[in-house]
């Protein structure tokens, strides 16, 4: 028998509840969640429910299911026809707490009027459970300690590989059907697990109203920032109250995108300071209207380069422990990355020590060195050091579905189905393109961008590893990984820059 507790108060984690922002917690806050003292107080009533499996409802928990939006449905559609209601819901929290807002929100639901997904992956398999096709364990792990009724979540992700499985096809919807108006909040630090689903639940949804907003620091504070509560609140006021003083249900009155721009070294997990360093700029296009996509070439003496080498070369790395890097000239100017790297490699396996390696795992980084040669490190979810981005690829799963409408030059579609399956043969050329998650940076003039190829997490992973021995079995993935490049090979990294704009 399991359970989740959902009353995770200052008892749960005392130096978080101690930290969040005082006129945001009142005897009833509760973990990620908004504090009710607050919002009844500005004319609102809050309600929490503890789904099936969770508090003091019976059943089991089935995280992100259909059965799980089944009871999202009804509590929005009963609390719509209360006296005390004006039939009009919204909903508003973090990570788990606005995960299931994209999905309730695709039901259509009567009564639902508005989404506040704060952190929020909205794609299960690709955000959450396997990273390019790699089981992401540790962090599934940690959050199944807290169930007492809940289906097997570890034992059902270890044992479905692919979209295709039962298992995530219960988890599956589809973005294009959320309808109501939207602001979704994604984190640039939250680079394993929730920012791609904000980033995409944004781009997918189908509403008419939605609107993007790009936030730093650490997952469990902003959320209570006095500035960052205003937001919400002069959003949810529009749509739910008719007091739009913004201009959030006026067509074409508001720019969609508000981003934070990370400009600088404001240090790790000191959230004043990154308050004050990180200015804001709005945009009416993601990806950004001028964004211009630019190849930097690896070549010999792991350069990044945008010249192409002129002869071929390969660097060689050990699968299970070893990793590569190639590195940028110092930057001439300061320059802006914004939205979707892309690495294009070519690769290939060698055996080892008498191996017969048959796949291949790709852990990508994007890091970020001062003019001095020391990292700037970025605030992740829990306040650990982080770089500026990550990707994966597990190269049996390579395959491109080019003619799925989310496919994108700059972002590969992948079903990552059964059927898609391919071998990975020693000896064999496999060029693949492998999405690096959305990102933003500014990269200060005398700075180096470095890029980290690997078999395996390398540091910035944090809770998110991934690293269970059945995924990643030695007999499969041992092996000499090689990245090759030059003529006919090209092996190349795409940066979305940003023309020189205003980002002092």
């Amino acid at each position: 028998m399991m359970r989740l507790s959902l009353t995770t108060d200052k008892s749960f984690h005392p130096k978080s509840f101690a930290e969040v922002n005082p006129a945001q917690k009142s005897t009833h806050s509760a973990w990620e969640v908004l504090d009710p003292r607050y919002w009844t107080a500005n004319g609102y009533v809050v309600l929490r429910v503890d789904e099936r499996g969770c508090g003091q409802s019976h059943g089991m928990l089935d995280s992100m299911s259909r059965s799980t939006s089944d009871g999202f449905v009804d509590v929005i559609e009963w609390a719509a026809e209360q006296s005390w209601s004006s039939g009009k819901i919204g909903l508003l929290g973090i990570s788990y707490y606005a995960g299931s807002q994209w999905r309730v929100a695709a039901r259509r639901p009567k009564g639902l009027a508005a989404i506040v997904p704060w952190e929020g992956m909205s794609d299960y398999y690709r955000d959450r459970v396997r990273h390019g096709g790699i089981l992401s364990n540790t962090f599934i792990d940690f959050e199944s300690e807290l169930f007492i009724l809940s289906i097997d979540q570890v034992a059902l992700t270890d044992a479905n590989s692919y979209r295709d499985d039962e298992y995530f096809k219960s988890k599956d919807f589809n973005l294009a059907d959320i309808e109501v108006p939207l602001l979704s909040i994604a984190n640039w630090g939250g680079i394993l697990l929730h920012l791609r689903g904000n980033i995409q639940g944004y781009v997918q949804a189908g509403s008419e109203f939605k609107y993007l907003r790009c936030i730093t620091g650490r997952h469990d504070l902003p959320f209570y920032y006095d500035e960052e509560v205003a937001v919400q609140r002069s959003f949810l006021d529009a749509v739910l109250k008719g007091e739009d003083l913004e201009g959030w249900t006026v067509p074409g009155k508001l720019p969609p995108v508000d981003m934070c721009l990370r400009v600088g070294n404001s240090g790790v997990n000191v959230p004043e300071k990154e308050r004050k360093a990180f200015p804001r700029r709005k945009e009416s296009h993601w990806p950004l209207a001028n964004t211009q996509y630019k190849k930097f070439f690896l070549g010999k003496e792991n350069t990044l380069s945008t010249t192409d080498p002129t002869g071929k070369g390969m660097v060689q790395y050990d699968a299970l422990s070893g990793e590569v890097n190639f590195r940028t000239a110092p930057c001439e100017e300061e320059a802006e990355i914004t939205s979707h790297p892309l690495a294009h490699l070519v690769a290939s396996v060698s055996s080892m020590d008498g191996a017969s390696p048959c796949n291949m795992d790709i852990f990508l980084t994007l890091r970020h060195y001062d003019s001095q040669g020391n990292e700037v490190f970025y605030t992740g979810t829990t306040g650990e050091p982080v770089p500026v981005v990550k990707g994966w690829l597990r190269l049996s799963l390579r395959r491109v579905d080019d003619s799925h409408p989310a496919h994108r030059e700059y972002l590969p579609h992948r079903n990552y189905f059964s059927s898609n399956v391919q071998k990975v043969i020693p000896g064999e050329l496999y060029p693949v393109d492998v999405e690096i998650w959305p990102t933003n940076g500014v990269i200060g003039k005398g700075h180096t961008l470095d890029l980290q190829i690997a078999g395996r997490d390398t540091q910035g992973g944090g809770m998110f590893e991934h690293n269970h021995p059945e995924d990643r079995p030695e007999s499969v993935l041992k092996a000499w990984n090689n990245i090759h490049f030059g003529p006919g090979q090209q092996s190349f990294l795409v940066l979305p820059i940003i023309p020189s704009t205003d980002i002092n």
